[in-house]
């Protein structure tokens, strides 16, 4: 099922910033059958787990996400950047390499109790990731656990993850 998947992840250099070498998920995704090869790989490995919801992270999480619940047939919860969601929501900032940032998701998106996958397409740091289990635990719902498509090693994202108690999977490794 991965064969050939690493090959089809194109490599920017200098993206978005100069000494960042940019994983771009795009050239893979306009293949259908590594697409789906991309989202059946995620879907084998929590078919079986007991998931209430799938939290897609802003933007690309939502790519990863929402195929995902479709294919467990469970809802979908966007994590979105401030400022986007119309309705109350839970907040959290997280550090970045140069000062912080913010996510939210709205507080009525998952009921308490309830256990939710994070996924997004690249773990890098975890920050993020992070800051979303965090929105979960706001809401008094459990991390599932977290899935990514690539994950970039040596940046301690999964490091970060797990010391919260999270499972994570990810389809490649850098």
């Amino acid at each position: 099922m991965l064969a050939g998947i690493k090959e089809k992840i194109r490599a920017v250099q200098d993206f978005p910033k100069e000494g960042i070498l940019f994983r771009d998920i795009t050239t893979a995704l306009k293949e259908p059958e590594t697409m789906r090869n991309m989202v059946d790989f995620l879907y084998e490995h929590y078919k079986d787990k007991k998931i209430d919801y799938v939290a897609g992270m802003e933007s690309r999480g939502f790519i990863v996400g929402m195929p995902l619940a479709y294919k467990l047939n469970v809802g979908f919860i966007p994590i979105r950047k401030p400022h986007k969601l119309p309705a109350p929501t839970y907040k959290e900032t997280y550090e970045l390499e140069y000062g912080t940032d913010t996510i939210e998701m709205h507080k009525d998106a998952v009921e308490e109790g309830k256990n939710v996958l994070i996924v997004d397409d690249l773990l890098a740091t975890g920050g993020t990731a992070s800051a979303a289990c965090r929105l979960i635990a706001q809401a008094k719902a459990n991390v599932a656990g977290a899935a990514f498509w690539i994950e970039l090693n040596g940046l301690g994202g999964r490091e970060k993850l797990e010391k919260l108690g999270v499972e994570v999977l990810s389809m490649l490794q850098y």
